[in-house]
C-alpha cells in the first residue's frame, strides 16, 4: 500500500508520501535513543508539564485535526472531534497520575527477606516501537504514547499508509510541547519494513493495535528477540439481552454500539444475543433505528455512517454478507453497496446467522450487526464464549444474579453491565484469546512497558 491520503469519500487521492529511507530510519531511531537518555533523567512534575502542554495544543489544533482524521478514514466529523478531545483528556490523565502509578512500593517487613530495606520500583525501558491502525488514527498512539512517556520511555511510531497526515501532525507534537526532540519519532515506512526496526538493539520493546494476523507475526519477531509485547487485536464482541433489561435504552445504546466510527472499530458490538422472550421486540426496533441512520458526508455534522475507510475493507464486508446470505441469513435491513462514490456499506441488521458463515466467526470491521436468539443465560453465554476472541463484552439486564454470573463467566476482558464498550483512561484495557496479550490504559498500561526492579538492602 503506497504512503497516501486517499479520501474515503470520493475515493481520489489527495496526498502522497516518500517512505523514509535506511538512512532517514537510522537519524530517527538514534534520535529516539538521545531523547530517551535525557528523558529518564527527568522529574514527573517535568514530564506532566509539558504532557499537560501536549494536551492543550491537540485542543487549539481540534478542528484542524478533525478534518483530517475524517479526510483520511472517513470518520463523522463529530466523532472525530470528540477523538482528539478524548486523547487530550488522556494526557491530562497521565500527567496527573503518572507518578502515584510509578511510586516505589517498600516492602512492609523487610526482615522477612534479611533485609532492612526491600522493595519493588519502576524504570523505564528505552525506545518502544507502537504499530497503530488508522480506524482512531489519534487515539490509539496518544494512549500508548501519554503513558509511555511520562514513564520516561520514547517512542518511534508506525502508523498504517492511509493515515499519513496524521503520523506526521504526531511526529512533532511531543516536542511542540517541550520534551526532548525525538520523544516520539514517526516512521513512514511499508509493514514489511517493520522487522528491521523491531531488531534494531536500541528498541527495546513493541506495542501494536491491528489484526491478528499482524499481531502474530510482530509477536513472533519481538519473541525471537526476547522483547516485551502488548498487543490489542480484533474483536467479536457479544452484546447480550435479557428480559429484565430496559429494553428501549439498549436498543438506543445497541445501535450506536455497533455503528459508531461506521462501525470500524474492534470493541464495537458485533453479535447481539437476545434472549426469546424479547428477541422480537428487540430486532423490531433495532433495525428500525439503524435503517434510520443518514449515511453520507462525513464532513457534514449531521452523518451518522460515513464511507469505510479503504476501498478493501468496503469489499471485505461485503463478501462476507454476501456469504451469509447465500447460506441462508436474513438481510433484515441494508446489506447492499450503495450507487454512489467512495466506499460505502449501508448499515446493515442479519438474522439466521448460522457457524458455516466466516460472520458467524470472523470480524466484522463494518456497520454489520448479527442478531442471535437464545433461550436462556446459559444458551446465551454459549454463543458469546464461541469466538476465538476476547475483547469486550456487554450484558443488558436489571437480575443482580445475572449480573454477578455473566461478570465471572465471560470469556472477555472487559464486561460492560447496561451500557457499551468504551476505553478509560481510568480502566485496564485489553483482551484475551486471539484478541490480545497486555493492557493499555490506567496503572496497569503505564507498566507495561516499565521495568519492575527489586531493590534489596542487608
Amino acid at each position: 500500500m503506497a504512503i497516501a491520503t486517499v479520501n474515503p469519500f470520493t475515493g481520489q487521492t489527495e496526498q502522497e508520501f516518500e517512505p523514509h529511507t535506511d538512512a532517514e530510519v537510522e537519524e530517527r531511531i538514534a534520535q529516539a535513543d538521545a531523547a530517551f537518555r535525557q528523558l529518564r533523567s527527568t522529574t514527573f512534575a517535568q514530564r506532566a508539564e509539558w504532557m499537560r502542554r501536549a494536551a492543550d495544543i491537540l485542543e487549539e489544533d481540534v478542528e484542524q485535526l478533525a478534518r483530517i482524521i475524517t479526510i483520511e478514514m472517513g470518520r463523522p466529523i463529530a466523532g472525530a472531534r470528540a477523538e482528539v478531545l478524548k486523547c487530550a483528556k488522556g494526557l491530562r490523565f497521565y500527567a496527573d497520575n503518572a507518578e502515584e502509578f510509578l511510586a516505589p512500593e517498600p516492602l512492609d517487613d523487610p526482615a522477612k527477606v534479611n533485609a532492612s530495606k526491600a522493595g519493588t520500583r519502576y524504570a523505564p525501558l528505552g525506545v518502544v516501537l507502537a504499530v497503530m491502525p488508522w480506524n482512531y488514527p489519534l487515539w490509539q498512539v496518544l494512549r500508548f504514547a501519554g503513558p509511555a512517556l511520562m514513564a520516561g520511555n520514547t517512542g518511534l511510531l508506525k502508523h498504517a499508509s492511509n493515515v499519513p497526515q496524521a503520523a506526521i501532525y504526531l511526529d512533532t507534537l511531543f516536542e511542540r510541547a517541550g520534551f526532548p526532540a525525538g520523544a516520539l519519532r514517526t516512521l513512514l515506512i511499508p509493514a514489511s519494513r517493520v522487522e528491521k526496526v523491531l531488531r534494531d538493539p536500541r528498541v527495546k520493546a513493541t506495542t501494536l493495535t491491528g489484526s491478528e494476523p499482524a499481531g502474530r507475526s510482530l509477536a513472533s519477531i519481538a519473541g525471537s528477540e526476547v522483547k516485551h509485547v502488548v498487543l490489542e487485536l480484533g474483536g467479536s464482541d457479544p452484546f447480550i439481552v435479557m428480559p429484565s433489561a430496559d429494553l428501549d435504552k439498549a436498543v438506543s445504546v445497541a445501535v450506536t454500539a455497533r455503528n459508531q466510527n461506521n462501525g470500524q472499530s474492534c470493541i464495537a458490538a458485533k453479535r447481539f444475543i437476545v434472549h426469546s422472550d424479547v428477541y422480537d421486540a428487540f430486532v423490531e426496533k433495532f433495525t428500525e433505528q439503524v435503517a434510520a441512520l443518514k449515511v453520507g458526508d462525513p464532513l457534514e455534522e449531521t452523518t451518522d455512517i460515513g464511507p469505510l475507510a479503504t476501498e478493501s475493507g468496503r469489499d471485505e464486508l461485503e463478501q462476507q454478507v454476501a456469504d451469509a446470505v447465500a447460506k441462508g441469513a436474513h438481510v433484515r435491513t441494508g446489506g447492499t453497496v450503495p450507487d454512489r462514490p467512495g466506499w460505502f456499506y449501508e448499515p446493515t441488521v442479519l438474522e439466521n446467522v448460522t457457524p458455516e458463515m466466516r460472520l458467524y466467526l470472523e470480524e466484522a470491521f463494518g456497520p454489520v450487526a448479527s442478531v442471535y436468539r437464545v433461550a436462556d443465560r446459559d444458551e446465551a453465554l454459549a454463543l458469546a464464549n464461541s469466538t476465538t476472541f476476547g475483547l469486550s463484552s456487554a450484558v443488558w439486564t436489571n437480575d443482580a444474579d445475572e449480573e454477578e454470573w455473566f461478570a465471572e463467566n465471560l470469556d472477555a476482558g472487559a464486561v460492560f453491565i447496561n451500557g457499551m464498550t468504551a476505553s478509560y483512561p481510568e480502566l485496564p484495557f485489553g483482551g484475551i484469546k486471539d484478541s490480545g496479550v497486555g493492557r493499555e490504559l490506567a496503572a496497569a498500561g503505564i507498566r507495561e512497558f516499565c521495568n519492575l526492579k527489586t531493590v534489596w538492602k542487608g
